[in-house]
């Protein structure tokens, strides 16, 4: 998401770095490659010609201030002109209403009916929504099949609704059965076409019509760019959208439909899709989504996604353990696991802030993911006990895992030690922590205000990665 604009962004702030203050004349080379950058990235141009031109107004009427070099100035301009552009502040729905009625639209393959799934699992486990699904797609029967199984494997209620009966009959008979049920939101999946047309949205309208104040979201193509923008603008002129929400964003996406769609059309963007799984739904906040496209991470969100993914019993049954110098291959298999749930490492780097460059001169993760995948096989094929006690691995032991994981014995050993060095790691970080201070990390100076933990006798040679190669 983003990758090639963060990319050329970077490039175009070279111009500047180092520079003693900001001129007309040394930004002029950073602002026309920020320029080609938009566009190539499939933002309208109206957009980019407003947006650049803010820009250099801001950054040249900005004073620079002490301690803070013209590039890091010039990209925090950038950064607040982007969040405005993309909305400024997240806009949630307004679920004030019993039931709220949430009424889904767009084109045919733009992702509705998987977006209403990641809705209703959303609203039920963030906002702990009464979740109500009725399938009003009659000129796609399937999609009907594919909500229920959502639904069922959510289990989330929904109305069965018979699709030989008009849309907006549909909708009438879920609505009843959702006020009879008690329910507090019902999102409602409706038909598509490949292209706009005018029965469609005839039919759009009798739906909506049906309904009191209903949300009404646009799922948009993120892939498409502008046309994502074309269609966003023809849905609000006939139905009146109150937000937008861009699906695939996990994809190849340029991001011109995200900077554009809220300028051009003025309906603000709710929620991003940024995986196939149900539970890769997000909010959208521009501010955080400027921040991720200019490399100074996103903090904010990873702390949310880590409260999500981190079971706290377990996490402080792992601390109780760790205090009493315990540490099992089980232990490792379950921290590999949250952090697992919080996305691919990739994801997790970028919105740390800084890590972008880093990703740029590592490259590809993947060999990294794949040796953890090799070792969460080499681990499915221990026993229970040897998990709890890996000094069990004899030779015979290592031998058999090999065989059972595909793997080689060469494989299972070099992973025992690595587990070694990481149960060492962990339990020395404990005692450190338990004595008040932190562990000293090689290279790095102490940390002021704390007192570092005791010191660890140095080891001849160079030390390795507890995971043994260079991604980690």
């Amino acid at each position: 998401m983003f990758d090639t604009l963060s990319d050329k962004f970077h490039d175009a702030f070279k111009n500047i770095s180092g520079k003693g203050k900001i001129t007309e004349s040394n930004i002029e080379d950073t602002l026309k490659q920020v320029r080609t950058a938009l566009l190539e990235a499939d933002v309208n141009f109206k957009v980019v010609k407003e947006f650049v031109a803010k820009v250099k107004e801001k950054a040249l009427g900005e004073k620079v201030l002490r301690g803070v070099n013209p590039g890091e100035q010039f990209i925090k301009v950038m950064h607040d002109e982007l969040s405005s552009l993309m909305g400024e502040d997240h806009q949630e729905i307004d679920l004030s209403k019993n039931p709220t009625p949430i009424l889904v639209v767009g084109l045919n393959g733009a992702g509705k009916t998987t977006f209403c799934g990641k809705l209703a699992l959303y609203l039920k486990s963030k906002k702990k929504e009464d979740v109500y699904l009725i399938p009003a797609d009659n000129f796609r029967p399937a999609a009907k099949d594919q909500l229920l199984k959502h639904a069922k494997n959510m289990q989330i209620d929904f109305f069965d609704s018979d699709l030989s009966m008009l849309p907006k009959d549909i909708v009438k008979h879920g609505m009843k059965e959702a006020e009879k049920l008690g329910k507090s939101t019902v999102i409602i999946d409706t038909a598509g076409r490949l292209q706009v047309d005018d029965e469609l949205m005839s039919q759009l309208v009798d739906v909506k019509n049906t309904l009191t104040d209903p949300e009404v979201l646009l799922v948009a193509d993120a892939m498409t760019g502008q046309e994502a923008v074309n269609v966003a603008k023809v849905f609000d002129e006939k139905i009146n959208l109150t937000g937008a929400v861009l699906s695939k964003m996990d994809s190849d996406a340029r991001g011109g439909a995200a900077l554009s769609i809220r300028y051009v059309t003025g309906v603000p963007i709710r929620f991003i899709s940024v995986g196939e799984k149900m539970k890769e739904l997000e909010a959208f906040h521009p501010d955080r989504l400027a921040k991720r496209i200019l490399e100074m991470g996103d903090v904010v969100s990873l702390v949310e996604k880590a409260q999500e993914a981190i079971d706290e019993k377990e996490a402080e049954r792992m601390m109780k353990r760790l205090e009493k110098n315990q540490f099992t291959i089980n232990d490792f298999i379950k921290q590999m696991d949250q952090i697992n749930k919080l996305g691919s490492m990739s994801s997790i780097m970028k919105m740390i802030p800084g890590m972008g460059g880093v990703l740029r001169q590592v490259g590809d993760l993947s060999p990294a993911e794949d040796e953890m995948k090799k070792m969460r096989i080499m681990i499915n094929s221990m026993t229970n006990k040897e998990k709890d006690d890996h000094k069990l691995l004899n030779e015979s032991r290592i031998q058999r895992i090999a065989k059972g994981s595909g793997t080689t014995e060469k494989d299972v050993r070099d992973f025992i030690k690595k587990f070694e060095q990481m149960q060492g790691m962990m339990i020395n970080m404990m005692g450190a922590m338990k004595g008040g201070g932190l562990p000293q990390i090689p290279g790095m100076p102490a940390m002021p205000g704390f007192r570092q933990g005791p010191k660890q006798k140095a080891k001849k040679g160079k030390k390795k990665s507890p995971f043994g190669n260079k991604f980690f």
